[in-house]
């Protein structure tokens, strides 16, 4: 998918099942999810049109996970990394709504390299309500020539309502860029 001149690249969404590990076709990502949903699904799609973006299309599938879920970024050159997460709550009715649906929320711990940079991250509460974009922002620095970042349910937030089981971290897109520019020969400056 184009979104802004930037390639965002679509993981396999069959690809990811309770214990699960899948690399790219390009063998730039790599995707690891464990918990296991009772529903045995683990996107999220939406036809909600997510507002405060300019690429509203970035946010119409999800990835989301029970338990933990991980992004590794591959053969990475040492350095130091802009790493940027697309959020939206599109699972979820807003709380204004004031039904025992709109109770219901995602909540789980942002780790970036190992160290934990969001403790009780909450999608809604920090875009200011459901179906609205949130893009966060981390440095990662890149000493071994891949990137990680978890998200992890550390057991806030919502297991039983609207349905059951349906919990845990939610995330739409991935962007990294690196702060430098690279030396190593036979690779193109981009995104």
């Amino acid at each position: 998918m184009h979104a802004e001149g930037i390639v965002y690249e679509a993981e396999n969404s069959a690809s990811c099942g309770a214990i699960s590990y899948y690399v790219t076709g390009t063998e730039k990502w790599a995707v690891s999810n464990v918990g296991s949903f009772e529903n045995d699904s683990y996107v999220q799609n939406t036809s909600a049109q997510v507002i405060a973006t300019n690429t509203p299309e970035l946010y119409q599938t999800s990835r989301m996970s029970p338990g933990s879920l991980r992004y590794y970024g591959l053969g990475l050159v040492n350095g130091l990394y802009n790493v940027n997460l697309f959020f939206a709550e599109t699972g979820f009715e807003d709380q204004s709504s004031q039904t025992w649906k709109s109770r219901a929320r995602h909540v789980f711990d942002i780790y970036i390299q190992g160290s934990l940079e969001w403790k009780d991250f909450d999608i809604s509460k920090e875009a200011g309500g459901v179906e609205r974009a949130l893009q966060t922002n981390f440095t990662a620095n890149v000493s071994q020539n891949y990137l990680a970042i978890h998200l992890f349910w550390a057991g806030k937030g919502t297991c039983c309502i609207p349905v059951q089981g349906y919990y845990g971290p939610l995330i739409s897109a991935i962007h990294v860029v690196s702060d430098f520019v690279s030396n190593v020969t036979g690779i193109p400056p981009s995104n």
